[in-house]
């Protein structure tokens, strides 16, 4: 199964998926391929508008999808709460949650509650939205949580003292780098969570690789229009990774999926080298208490 693409997802018909970031980009094409493989997507966003816009789009290319939208912010915890709320009314099984949105590289900004942007939206939003929706999760047999990691994270560092860059000096790749990190020991640590509490439910991780989407919006000229287009494949190409640990069946918990080629950059999805700071259980225990402690979302494996 060495050139693993879209032919060989297997039937979604009656799964239940939530994608966020569903409406541009790796996102959106996660959402059009499970859609065309049957499952119910529901699709997050920020701007509906552009939820509409992208609906249209899945349902142009497929009829018969069966899509949803839910507003979330993950710059603020009582959005994600608000969401994972919405999804619990509207579906008693949740087979794939896919953390996929994410910014990269912006100006230092800060969340609602007052985390990095970076870390707060790709580490600490997700994380509580888990954490919200891990009920749902645990009564689904054979679901997954899947989140979407980054090359960043070979280069990411953990400074458990100031996650946040409340004292330190802001460097937006090395804030990238800690957040992507972050997704990938989030991973590792809730893997051996489930696996611990003899949950039948699996957590993966997956990066997509080099691929030109909005996430580059804030990234350098040089960057998004001289290296980006040397150095990467179309969304369609690069969401296949995710698509691979979401529904590969032959996938295990706490594994890592990325592009083969290029150096990790382009190509068919395969199983990832996981960076060994990812592998380090104390670090990714601390990491965990801390992301409790600030999202105020305690994880119950019960």
């Amino acid at each position: 199964m060495g050139k693993w693409n879209f032919n060989n997802i297997p039937d979604q018909s009656g799964r239940v998926a939530v994608v966020t970031g569903a409406t541009s980009g790796i996102g959106f094409q996660t959402s059009l391929m499970l859609a065309k493989k049957g499952a119910a997507v529901m699709m997050t966003y920020r701007n509906f508008d552009k939820a509409q816009e992208a609906s249209k789009e899945i349902i142009k290319e497929c009829p018969e999808a069966k899509l949803f939208s839910v507003k979330l912010d993950l710059t603020d915890l009582h959005s994600v709460k608000a969401c994972a709320e919405e999804i619990k009314k509207k579906y008693t099984n949740l087979d794939l949650l896919i953390n996929n949105a994410g910014v990269m590289v912006p100006p230092f900004t800060k969340t609602k509650q007052g985390f990095e942007l970076q870390m707060g939206t790709n580490h600490l939003g997700h994380f509580a939205l888990t954490g919200h929706l891990l009920p749902l999760l645990i009564q689904t047999p054979d679901s997954r949580i899947v989140s979407v990691s980054s090359l960043a994270a070979f280069v990411g560092k953990i400074d458990l003292e100031d996650l946040n860059y409340h004292h330190r000096k802001y460097k937006e790749w090395e804030a990238y780098g800690q957040s992507k990190l972050a997704n990938l020991m989030f991973i590792q640590e809730l893997s051996r969570k489930l696996k611990k509490h003899r949950i039948q439910s699996i957590a993966v991780a997956s990066h997509p690789g080099g691929s030109p989407t909005n996430l580059q919006r804030t990234s350098s000229y040089f960057m998004k229009h001289m290296l980006t287009p040397l150095i990467s494949h179309p969304p369609s190409e690069a969401a296949l990774s995710t698509l691979r640990a979401a529904c590969d069946l032959t996938v295990s918990n706490g594994s890592y999926w990325g592009p083969s080629s290029l150096f990790g950059l382009t190509g068919y999805p395969a199983q990832a080298k996981i960076p060994s700071k990812a592998l380090d259980l104390k670090m990714a225990n601390l990491l965990w208490d801390l992301s409790e402690k600030l999202t105020s979302v305690a994880y119950k494996f019960e």
